[in-house]
């Protein structure tokens, strides 16, 4: 399997406990989310992007289809607390449950995959 450069922004989709973390953007909240440094993939781009915005630990492990020009990529956590140096602070951050994203600025793609694959 050889991982391709990414292009564009990069969003990750953090799934822990049937909760997505979001994080706030403006007026309101999305996934974290970066653009790539040369020649990183996706999958690469979206772990490093978690770390310096909300100090978790992921593993990007799979990309979903692109959808508006960005990619997605769903991560596994990799630590229950973050670590000191984040970019934004706690109270930037939240853990909410999929009924809890209304007002969140996701993606179709992303809305399709944790309708599929969260719990009721």
């Amino acid at each position: 399997m050889t991982l391709e450069p990414a292009e564009g922004v990069v969003q990750a989709l953090v799934l822990y406990d049937g909760r997505l973390l979001l994080a706030e953007q403006g007026d309101g909240w999305g996934l974290p989310s970066g653009t790539p440094g040369p020649a990183e993939p996706a999958e690469a781009t979206a772990a490093r992007v978690v770390y310096e915005l909300t100090g978790y630990l992921v593993d990007g492990t799979e990309s979903l289809a692109p959808d508006d020009g960005a990619t997605a990529v769903i991560c596994q956590l990799l630590s229950e607390t973050p670590s000191d140096g984040a970019r934004l602070a706690p109270e930037q951050l939240r853990w909410a449950l999929p009924a809890e994203t209304t007002d969140a600025d996701l993606p179709a793609v992303v809305r399709a995959y944790i309708e599929g694959h969260t719990p009721v």
